[in-house]
């Protein structure tokens, strides 16, 4: 049975408890494989999405590598993954290249491929879409946020929930 690993700490957790947890957990459409290289453990992250495809779920990954090299590596475990991703956003992220226009991507260089059904009428569109921040307060407090922005954006946001519990706003940061 593959695990996923890290080379950098983490924990071992086998996959089929992981599908397990996915599919137990709060309602979500899918899952999205990210950071770290999900192709440096293409087997086990493969395996994953196999797993919450079966169930209905969606699967996007992102990779630092492009799809054409991915594709003439030839490698089993590789092609297992492309083939359990409905969505691939490909390229390394550039510095240089920063985009906040597009949706989900943070660099000019990164591409969209759509690789099933799922969501390719998002093809036609995606370069129209606007750039999202999503951010989730939750009862306790936390806040959690998904997408990207210029830093401005995520400091603004910072300083506006900078508020007591009286409701009077705090100096920015101090909350």
């Amino acid at each position: 049975m593959p695990q996923t690993w890290s080379r950098h700490g983490g924990a071992l957790i086998d996959t089929d408890a992981l599908i397990d947890a996915i599919l137990l957990g709060p309602a979500v459409e899918g899952v999205t494989f990210l950071g770290g290289e999900p192709f440096a453990q293409a087997d086990a992250v493969a395996t994953i999405a196999e797993g919450v495809r079966r169930n209905g779920l969606s699967v996007v990954t992102f990779t630092g590598y492009q799809i054409e090299g991915l594709i003439g590596a030839q490698r089993h475990d590789y092609d297992r993954l492309l083939d359990a991703t409905d969505l691939l956003i490909d390229g390394p992220f550039d510095q240089d290249l920063v985009d906040f226009s597009r949706p989900w991507v943070g660099s000019r260089n990164q591409r969209y491929h759509f690789l099933t059904a799922r969501y390719a009428g998002l093809a036609d569109e995606i370069m129209n879409m606007p750039n999202r921040l999503e951010v989730r307060i939750g009862p306790d407090g936390n806040v959690i946020t998904g997408g990207l922005a210029p830093p401005q954006v995520g400091r603004s946001i910072i300083d506006s929930l900078a508020v007591t519990t009286y409701g009077e706003k705090s100096p920015a940061g101090s909350a």
